[in-house]
Order: C-alpha cells, then sequence, then structure tokens
C-alpha cells in the first residue's frame, strides 16, 4: 500500500472514533449521577440491615425520605467515647425535623457485653445497631474508628468523616445540610 493511502487510511479510522466517541459520550451526566452505591460523597449509601441489642432491625434504605447520619464506632475507641455526648446532643435537637441517628457497633472489632452499659454511660437514645460480622464494615470500607456518614434525604452520602471526633461545628454543619436535602 502507498504511504499516502497508509496515512488517509489512518486518518479516516482516527476521525471515525473520535465521531464515534463524541457521538456515544452521556451529554446529560446522568450515566449513573451517583445512583450506585459507594461509601463516597455523592453516591448512594450502600444499604444494609442490622438488628438492635433487643433484636430490632433496622434497615438504611427504609429511612429514604430522612436525614441519616450513620456513625460506626466502638467502646474501646477513645474518639468514639468523645464525640457521642455531642452526637446525642444534636440528635435531640433535630430529631424531630427528621434526623436520624443510627449508631453502629462495630461488634465484630468490640466486646458485645460492654455495648449496653456503654449506651446507658452515655444516655443515648437514638438506635444502636450491631454489626457482628463486619458486613457493613466491609460494604462502608471501613478503616478507622470513628466514621461518620452523613445521607441525605435521597439515600445520597453528603459527607464522610473519618476519625475523630467530630467538632460541634461540623457535626451540626453536616446535620444542617442533609436536613435541607430534597428527599426525591
Amino acid at each position: 500500500m502507498q504511504p499516502i493511502y497508509r496515512r488517509i487510511l489512518y486518518g479516516f479510522i482516527l476521525l471515525a472514533g473520535l465521531v464515534w466517541i463524541f457521538a456515544s459520550v452521556d451529554k446529560t451526566g446522568a450515566s449513573t449521577a451517583g445512583r450506585i452505591p459507594a461509601p463516597q460523597k455523592g453516591f448512594l449509601a450502600p444499604d444494609f440491615a442490622l438488628k438492635t441489642p433487643t433484636g430490632q432491625t433496622y434497615t438504611l434504605s427504609q429511612l429514604k425520605g430522612k436525614a441519616v447520619l450513620v456513625n460506626i464506632w466502638a467502646t474501646w475507641c477513645p474518639p468514639c467515647r468523645a464525640e457521642m455526648p455531642t452526637i446525642q446532643k444534636f440528635y435531640q435537637q433535630y430529631q424531630s425535623q427528621g434526623l436520624v441517628v443510627l449508631g453502629v457497633n462495630a461488634t465484630a472489632q468490640d466486646n458485645p457485653l460492654d455495648i449496653v452499659p456503654f449506651v446507658t454511660q452515655y444516655g443515648l437514645t437514638f438506635p444502636i445497631l450491631l454489626d457482628e460480622t463486619n458486613d457493613l464494615g466491609s460494604k462502608y470500607n471501613l478503616r478507622s474508628l470513628p466514621s461518620s456518614f452523613f445521607v441525605n434525604r435521597d439515600g445520597t452520602i453528603a459527607d464522610v468523616v473519618i476519625g475523630g471526633p467530630m467538632s460541634d461545628a461540623l457535626l451540626q454543619t453536616d446535620i444542617e445540610t442533609i436536613l435541607k436535602s430534597p428527599a426525591n
């Protein structure tokens, strides 16, 4: 094949590839639009169903329409202990506006016998869930305790805070943000 024809052929192939790329691109930006579950800001919060120490089951997807704080903690964790009174304070303040706090104990890494005394000591009134098999820890890529996920009313994650303790200002700002989110 002549060099000139080869260049024309390569140019045509390149041009056809570029046309294909631009013709098939998602111009709306909504191919996933964060609608796939991932433990990251802007994505759907991975669903889970966990039980309380009394056997009641909570499923995250059933709380759609509510603003949810998922706080993963353990009784032996000093930052977890430090932020619990603040979380309880804001739960009491914003519960009537639709805030749900789910305190998820990393039970696979904790002593189950310490959980109820911990809850009593800190006067926690929000639901305490037990992650006995580390299923939630795996879904949420748990690397550090405490870890908090602020979930909008539409089920997407508004913010992720790894480590702690969270400051009052950060906690209040993130809670107010998810409370203002539309339910869609």
